[in-house]
């Protein structure tokens, strides 16, 4: 059963209709052939016509849909041979964040990854893909091995930000984000990160601080979550619209601020339509940020990651 958000219902209520003549079809051997083409192209036509003018509130809600590709179906799609490593040497296992060794087109990466988890079982395993200091600590250990034997890190991020739990500020929460933040920079080894859902203040960054930086089309990133912003700003949650517009949360927004690199296209209608064709079309992209960066040398790769960030916003009047 497909899943709609608020503003599809006008596309809900055309796919419903089609699943209705699809179950008298098969039950009464009538052929409504045509009538079900009919409605599958106005379905289609009303789909585009919505997502070609999404505001950013619907981007958001986009980017969170239960059924959108999780950071796993990246990984056994994109990845071959990976093999996951648990543990910061300090405290423990984090599991809202995936990290160790692989393959990517047959080369040897390091990969981390988000994860936010399917169900209420997985959701809760992967704590909604809000990671503790261990988990970052465990990404700063991951970083250090790749850049020790020459691999580049590949970062997928998908998360609403770090866990502010008291057991997480307990243990180090703000230093240990500073800390992975810090090991993305002095990274010697080409590091590429995608945003493929939301990308939530220092949770992302802490991740995200890479030579290239592209985000899946209805992808959103922002230092702080709409509602979170106004709560702070207004003291009421329900204008998270008017945050969400304000903030510039969406690919277009950062892409014109010149905070990342590329945008993904996703199929219409979104990742979750079609989650193998937007997987591949994110690690074209990867692929070919890594041929791009492969000629560089350690002072070159680190120059240019540090250039690109110390750019940002100095065009912006």
């Amino acid at each position: 059963m497909r899943t709609y958000l608020d503003f599809e219902k006008p596309v809900a209520d055309l796919e419903g209709q089609i699943q209705e003549l699809r179950r008298l079809e098969a039950a009464d051997s009538v052929s409504v052939a045509d009538e079900i083409a009919t409605l599958e192209g106005k379905a289609r036509d009303s789909l585009a016509t919505l997502y070609a003018r999404l505001t950013p509130w619907q981007k958001t809600q986009v980017a969170r849909h239960p059924d959108r590709p999780h950071a796993k179906h990246y990984l056994s799609r994109l990845f071959t041979d990976f093999e996951p490593l648990a543990g910061d040497r300090k405290f423990g296992e984090d599991q809202a964040i995936l990290a160790g060794l692989g393959r990517f087109k047959g080369d040897p990466v390091a990969i981390l990854a988000q994860e936010k988890g399917e169900d209420t079982q997985t959701r809760l395993k992967h704590n909604f893909g809000m990671a503790r200091p261990e988990g970052y600590r465990k990404a700063v250990r991951v970083m250090e091995l790749a850049d020790r034997f020459a691999m580049p890190v590949v970062s997928l991020v998908d998360t609403a930000g770090a866990y502010p739990g008291v057991d997480a500020e307990a243990r180090g929460q703000a230093e240990a984000i500073a800390r992975s933040t810090e090991a993305c920079l002095k990274l010697g080894t080409p590091n590429v990160a995608v945003i493929i859902g939301e990308g939530g203040s220092g949770g992302a960054i802490a991740i995200a601080t890479a030579n290239r930086v592209y985000m899946l089309e209805h992808a959103i990133y922002s230092v702080i979550s709409p509602e979170g912003a106004a709560s702070i700003l207004w003291r009421d949650s329900t204008r998270a619209q008017d945050a969400a517009t304000a903030m510039k949360v969406t690919a277009t927004d950062l892409m014109n601020l010149k905070v990342i690199d590329g945008i993904v296209e996703e199929p219409l209608g979104g990742a979750h339509r079609d989650p193998d064709t937007v997987i591949d079309r994110t690690g074209d992209v990867i692929h070919a940020a890594l041929n791009d960066l492969a000629g560089l040398d350690r002072d070159a790769i680190l120059r240019q990651r540090r250039e690109k960030f110390l750019a940002i916003g100095r065009s912006i009047q």
